[in-house]
């Protein structure tokens, strides 16, 4: 979603701005703008439509510096894409805003300025609040009072930043539902919505809490909890480098993260299972009690995360024999759940900052869940904060929209639940064993599969100009058949669709023919003789078949039917981290070939902070 830079330093601050805002590219945006305090004491703003590149050329054309200042990327929720409708918004006197998030109630709001003499310039919800606050700075005290006298008055979620021509040495800042950090310097001190904006210039953070307001100097950092009270908020070392959010030697950074994978996988494993052993304390200290006394597991989450918590599903039902619903957030949180005795909540999200997840996540803490469990890549978000229980997926940044290594790294964290859920409820000291000597074995499967890209690529070729897809699998492989559709239709924009192969007969077999390819995923599990049936019936249609096939299913290539040998001896437990790596690479070259923004498909974001 949108991106907030801020910085207040006795140096020129638009390089760290113009850096920063390309830092966050990759959460999505249609434009991009600046705002500086110079030093004649007066706000200078420029705003572009498009790329952060396209501002910086705007810059070239009118320079201008300040040791002062905020930048944003904006996605469009309120008013089309447009210069006028970018951010920084502009009050009176000076006062320049950029927010992240919805402010529900701003055509009231609106309304009520208008009477008062307010003139609108643009149709964002975000110039609503500048003219607020500058008609509470105009009834006396400081920007500081100002913007805690302005959030009050808002419903919706927001993280602003705020500046202005009177309180030259201050930026002041507020969150409610959308993530803000404050990045301490020597002498200077800065602002972002990521920590990945600032990381060349600080380790240092502060994440401001639910209903902070903050007041942002050059040396000094003042908090305000919610209710107004001072507050403290810990200084956090960030262990992340400047380059982990460059793309180094790949063409793209989704192709860098799919590559990075067995190392991820791997750090995710680490030091938590080792030895044939499951460590239940890595999910935090109470899990121990929570783990045996969970009698059944919901799991929340959006888009691929709910891809893997439905492959969870699988493994939970099957190995520990606990009842297992998986929801899509934005739908959980308001069917008013029926929640069963010692129910064990599980949200799962990359950022930790997704509104949907976050909303249904407080909903179950007052729905009476046994308890609640994060499954995240971001230490310092939302989600982890506020949950019981965490499991933090250590996959690195991950700056392609389309998810690749936050996906396999919550397969990970999703499979040693089963086995810490499982020493529970039913398995023994060799089954665990067993388990775990899987799951350690996935990050060199992975990597023997990453060998399969140069003929995926050649595959991928057959794709180029079709116009739909359809993904097949079985059990915990069905789930996999539908992230690999999300990531063709993602990022090339061929529509795609997936099913568990069992219900082509039901309607889907009504679409096969000769320019519907049908790409199919096929571990030697339990259901393979099932899914060889199903196979035959695209055949008799006259369907195409591109299957990822293990090399003993017996499916060998035929007229039709092109195979893809798949690594050996890969287990139905490894079998939903491994046959998702060729779809993300199918996907990816398929979207090179037709020449689209892979890291930025459109329409997009890689971080969804708003309903």
């Amino acid at each position: 979603m949108c991106g907030i830079v801020g910085a207040v330093a006795t140096r020129d601050v638009l390089p760290i701005l113009i850096d920063g805002l390309r830092r966050l590219e990759y959460r999505g945006y249609d434009s991009a703008g600046v705002a500086v305090l110079r030093d004649d004491g007066r706000v200078a703003r420029l705003r572009a439509v498009g790329k952060v590149a396209r501002l910086r050329e705007t810059l070239d054309e009118s320079p201008t510096s300040g040791k002062l200042g905020i930048a944003h990327t904006r996605w469009a929720t309120h008013g089309v894409p447009s210069e006028r409708n970018a951010h920084p918004h502009i009050s009176r006197d000076g006062i320049a805003i950029v927010h992240n998030g919805i402010i529900e109630n701003h055509d009231e709001l609106r309304r009520d300025l208008a009477a008062r003499g307010y003139e609108f310039t643009s149709e964002t919800d975000t110039e609503v609040i500048a003219h607020r606050v500058h008609s509470h700075l105009d009834a006396g005290g400081s920007l500081f009072d100002a913007v805690q006298a302005t959030v009050r008055e808002l419903h919706g979620a927001y993280a602003l930043a705020v500046m202005s021509e009177r309180d030259p040495d201050t930026i002041v800042l507020a969150r409610a539902g959308c993530p803000v950090v404050v990045g301490l310097g020597d002498g200077e001190n800065f602002v972002a919505s990521d920590v990945a904006a600032l990381l060349p210039v600080t380790r240092r953070f502060q994440i401001l809490e639910e209903g902070d307001v903050a007041a942002i100097h050059r040396r000094t950092v003042e908090i305000v909890d919610a209710k107004g009270r001072p507050a403290e908020r810990p200084v956090i070392q960030s262990e992340l480098s400047a380059d982990a959010v460059e793309k180094g030697e790949y063409a793209h950074y989704m192709l860098k993260e799919i590559h990075e994978q067995p190392r991820a996988v791997a750090q995710t494993l680490e030091e938590r299972a080792a030895g044939g052993k499951l460590l239940e304390a890595a999910f935090g200290p109470a899990a121990l009690d929570v783990l045996a006394r969970t009698e059944a597991v919901q799991i929340v989450a959006c888009g691929t995360s709910w891809h893997a918590g439905s492959v969870a599903r699988y493994f939970i039902e099957q190995i520990c024999r606990l009842p297992c619903w998986v929801d899509i957030a934005s739908e959980f949180r308001y069917r008013n759940p029926v929640v069963p005795k010692n129910t064990l909540f599980v949200s799962i999200s990359q950022s930790g900052e997704t509104a949907d997840t976050l909303a249904a996540l407080r909903l179950a803490k007052q729905a009476g869940y046994l308890s609640t469990l994060a499954i995240c890549n971001s230490p310092e978000s939302s989600l982890v904060r506020e949950s019981e229980l965490v499991m933090l997926t250590r996959a690195g940044p991950e700056i392609g929209v389309a998810s690749t290594k936050a996906f396999t790294t919550q397969l990970a964290a999703l499979g040693m639940l089963v086995i810490a859920l499982g020493k529970h409820h039913g398995i023994d000291r060799e089954r665990e064993r067993n388990l775990v000597g899987r799951l350690l074995e996935v990050p060199r499967l992975i990597e023997e599969t990453l060998v399969l890209d140069p003929v995926v690529r050649q595959l991928a070729e057959k794709f180029v100009d079709k116009h739909h897809a359809l993904f097949l699998g079985r059990g915990a492989l069905a789930p996999i058949a539908m992230e690999g559709a999300l990531k063709l239709k993602e990022i090339s924009y061929i529509h795609a669709e997936a099913y568990p192969a069992g219900e082509l007969k039901h309607g889907p077999l009504a679409l096969v023919d000769a320019d519907m390819p049908v790409i199919t995923v096929a571990p030697n599990n339990d259901l393979l003789e099932k899914l060889k049936s199903n196979l035959q019936e695209v055949r008799a249609r006259g369907g195409e078949l591109y299957v990822f096939a293990d090399p003993e299913s017996g499916i060998t290539p035929s007229d039709g039917v092109h195979v893809i040998t798949m690594p050996k001896h890969v287990s139905y437990f490894q079998a939903p981290a491994v046959y998702t790596i060729p779809l993300q690479l199918l996907a990816y070259h398929v979207a090179t070939m037709r020449g689209t923004d892979v890291d930025q498909p459109r329409n997009l974001a890689k971080s969804v902070t708003v309903e």
